[in-house]
């Protein structure tokens, strides 16, 4: 686990770098709109495809969608537990809301799981991306934002972005293939594994791309070490205690932790922007949360050999 995270660390910091000397004069932003666009249209789509298409699909499915909802909805339950305890501005809360609830599951997660436990670990994370997270962030993410912040005018119904989302097609693909006893070709196969192996890193750069260091302003702190605490202390606490619930164990339950304890979604910032919410603070809440996940995940990869060594 730790030589995987000095790994990962390597490949964010390449682009936390690039973000600060700009080699060429290339803004770090548009470095970093171009590679996940890439993963985005290209990559992940072909990684869809290659793992749904020979995935053991089954009740175990179904729970991982359950187990990756309940962890959203979980989230967003505690941050309005915390606009009851003490009062924040709408548009901060709504920042705080989409940093708790949703988790960088793919861009950081697809690396740490299949680097900790192998290949198969690369249908967990499709799992939970394209049947819990990805639909809940194109829609319940937009109404959040939608709600604490300003709709935008040219905004049309929010299940449109899910019509128009090329790993949700690839998914559908990559289902009909499997259920349809479809045999993968070798030719394929290969094909597939080259543009999906591409994937893992350019994500983890374009994850440093992504981090702003000039957020780190002092009236965002207080709120921002809340969400750090909630996000990466309570959150996979309770994933923890929601996998064992759900008949998990073995890797498979350690995996889905891992996921419960990933850090805050960069996508996130792209929605305050565009509905005015607290764009600096989520900011610095992805740039510390995903700091802390670094040294977090071993704890929680420990704890969840532990529960299966001396379960309750």
């Amino acid at each position: 686990m730790f030589s995987v995270l000095i790994q990962m660390g390597a490949l964010i910091l390449c682009g936390a770098i690039w973000r600060i000397i700009r080699p060429g004069g290339l803004d770090a932003d548009l470095a970093r709109q171009v590679l996940t666009h890439l993963v985005f249209y290209l990559l992940l789509p072909a990684l869809v495809l290659s793992v749904l298409w020979t995935a053991d699909l089954g009740l175990e499915a179904l729970k991982i969608a359950v187990y990756g909802a309940a962890l959203i909805f979980f989230g967003a339950a505690l941050a309005w537990l915390i606009a009851r305890l003490r009062r924040i501005e709408p548009p901060r809360l709504g920042a705080a809301m989409l940093g708790i609830a949703f988790s960088n599951v793919t861009y950081m997660g697809l690396p740490v799981l299949e680097h900790t436990f192998g290949p198969w670990a690369r249908s967990i994370v499709v799992q939970i991306d394209l049947f819990s997270s990805m639909p809940l962030v194109l829609t319940f993410g937009v109404l959040i934002a939608r709600h604490y912040g300003t709709s935008a005018a040219e905004d049309g119904h929010p299940l449109r972005p899910l019509l128009v989302n090329p790993p949700l097609w690839a998914a559908g693909v990559g289902l009909g293939l499997n259920l349809g006893g479809v045999p993968r070709p070798t030719w394929a196969e290969s094909f597939l594994a080259s543009l999906s192996g591409a994937a893992v890193p350019l994500m983890l750069i374009a994850l440093g791309l992504g981090l702003q260091w000039n957020s780190w302003h002092r009236r965002n702190l207080p709120l921002a070490l809340m969400v750090l605490a909630l996000k990466m202390m309570v959150l996979p606490l309770f994933g923890l205690w929601l996998a064992w619930t759900l008949g998990f164990r073995g890797d498979t339950l350690a995996a889905l932790v891992l996921e419960a304890a990933m850090p805050s979604m960069l996508l996130g910032v792209v929605y305050c922007d565009r509905y005015r919410l607290d764009t600096a603070f989520y900011a610095l809440a992805v740039t510390l949360t995903t700091l802390f996940a670094l040294g977090s995940l071993p704890f929680w990869h420990q704890q969840a050999l532990a529960l299966q060594i001396a379960p309750p």
